[in-house]
């Protein structure tokens, strides 16, 4: 509004042949002190939203106020130019909040009053029906800014209600998907989300990555369930996974992959590193004594394997599946692993 204004102003002095003033006092006093102040109003609103962001509305305010006030004192001869109050109380619609409309609209009318009282350039120009017809002009403007708020504000709730009723059909998706994708009782994930994983990580193999494949068994768990019973089972089975979950890195995958066996993918880490890992989960657990089980302990047997280039999805799982096995005839409680064939009981 500032630059228009002056470039106006400047075009019609160099322009308008009519223009009866002379070029010091135009330069002087019509274009360059007031636009400077105008300049100076912006840049302390600036400083205000951008430092006291509370106080931003009323800064806006009172800045769009003095401009308008400014663009009506250099214009007085322009009937029409006293609608340039209207200008800060529509531009206050944007923020949606009546009380700062209601507001720039009472300095508006503070404005009108100290102008008519104090500025003679801008009386003379009034007649009768003009100090009827501002005032009710402002008073409209006003109103009309006012409904579109309220109807703006619907539109906003309205679209806010659709946005939340997409998120909660997001989230429910989010929570379906999660629940398909993991095993009830561990938390881990499932037989087939496992497959899905499995699939990915041949993929990422056989793009020269490594990664292993370990499988874990608990060690004489049908005799924990025959014993003790099937819920004790299940407590178990839960324990056992928590020690998996913690144990293991944000970037490896751990999964029931059906009964008492767990299947753990381990990407981002050396063979030794997924080996001590492994043996890590082992012997926490042969330390974690079950009050349900008369605080004795249960102990796994592991199969640990890394993937190699002539791998294939079937042939790695069956190596570990082996090695699974083997540490199981070995006597359990120990991890038995493709490369080093290491174990400890």
């Amino acid at each position: 509004m500032i630059a228009l204004h002056f470039a106006a102003q400047l075009g019609a002095f160099l322009f308008v042949p009519a223009y009866d003033i002379g070029a010091r006092e135009f330069y002087l006093y019509i274009l360059l002190f007031p636009h400077m102040l105008m300049s100076i109003c912006t840049g302390i609103a600036y400083a205000i939203c951008r430092f006291r962001p509370r106080l931003s509305f009323h800064a806006l305010s009172v800045c769009g106020t003095i401009i308008s006030t400014g663009i009506i004192h250099l214009n007085g001869d322009i009937r029409i130019i006293s609608a340039a109050m209207l200008l800060p109380v529509i531009a206050s619609a944007i923020f949606f909040r009546l009380d700062v409309t209601w507001f720039t609209a009472g300095l508006q009318a503070v404005a009108l009053l100290l102008l008519y009282g104090t500025d003679s350039w801008f009386r003379q120009f009034l007649n009768p029906f003009d100090l009827i017809a501002i005032p009710l002009f402002l008073l409209v403007g006003t109103l009309v800014t006012v409904v579109i708020i309220q109807n703006g504000r619907g539109i906003v709730e309205n679209l806010e209600l659709t946005t939340l009723d997409k998120q909660e059909l997001m989230v429910e998706n989010v929570l379906i998907t999660a629940k398909a994708k993991t095993d009830a009782l561990t938390g881990l994930y499932n037989h087939m989300s496992f497959h899905e994983f499995y699939d990915r990580a041949i993929d990422f193999g056989s793009q020269g990555h490594l990664f292993h494949l370990a499988l874990l068994d608990i060690d004489h768990f049908k005799a924990v369930n025959d014993k003790f019973g099937h819920r004790t089972g299940d407590l178990v089975l839960a324990r056992v996974a928590q020690v998996i979950r913690e144990a293991i890195e944000p970037t490896d995958i751990a999964a029931r992959y059906g009964g008492e066996e767990f299947a753990i993918l381990l990407f981002e880490k050396s063979f030794e590193r997924a080996y001590a890992l492994m043996e890590s989960i082992r012997e926490r657990l042969a330390e974690l004594q079950h009050e349900e089980l008369q605080r004795k302990a249960v102990t796994i047997s592991i199969g640990l394997r890394s993937f190699s280039r002539f791998d294939t999805k079937e042939t790695m799982f069956e190596a570990a599946d082996n090695l699974l096995y083997q540490a199981k005839r070995a006597g359990r409680n120990r991890t038995m692993a493709a490369v080093s064939a290491k174990g400890s009981g």
